[in-house]
């Protein structure tokens, strides 16, 4: 897996103060997308034990609330499967703090149904490590900059420990 960038205080992506991880590739393709450089497979770094290192001590101070992971598509099958066993650091290492994933695919059709576009063989265990996904692909039609840590009023803000409790597709509410 290759990646674009990490901002290590991120505001934008999340609720609080975040480690934000860019990762490349994406199949999607999104009218205006905002980040499209990163829809090349090998757009930007090699991800490398030393560029997960590096997000983990910036993951280390009190003020930073948790980890964003986005792209790129993180929920491409390649990227989660490489996402997958370091996701599993970030939860031992750090549990107080939250996982944040945004994806330009939707939970039920995408990740969860069989033979869905992003659905693979750690699919499952990889979506029990985030605490928020916010998901659907960005809409230019229905753009709206008054959205909380979203671009279009398409795409939603998942709870996913309620999701998981509840059976059904539960929103987070901020606060």
């Amino acid at each position: 897996m290759y990646y674009g960038e990490i901002k290590k205080t991120d505001i934008a992506n999340g609720y609080g103060v975040r480690v934000s991880l860019f990762v490349s590739g994406c199949t999607r393709h999104c009218k205006n997308c905002f980040n499209q450089e990163t829809w090349s497979f090998t757009y930007g770094k090699p991800f490398t034990k030393e560029t997960e290192e590096e997000i983990l001590n910036a993951l280390r101070p009190g003020f930073i609330n948790g980890l964003t992971v986005l792209g790129g598509e993180p929920m491409e099958l390649e990227n989660q499967r490489a996402l997958l066993p370091f996701l599993k650091r970030v939860r031992e290492m750090y549990p107080e703090k939250d996982i944040w994933c945004y994806s330009g695919s939707t939970l039920e059709e995408d990740m969860l149904k069989e033979g869905g576009r992003n659905r693979c063989e750690v699919t499952d265990e990889l979506l029990s490590l985030f605490d928020v996904l916010v998901d659907g692909a960005f809409v230019e039609e229905l753009k709206d900059i008054t959205l909380r840590f979203r671009g279009s009023s398409n795409q939603r803000l998942i709870d996913m420990k309620k999701t998981r409790e509840n059976g059904a597709v539960t929103l987070w509410n901020a606060l």
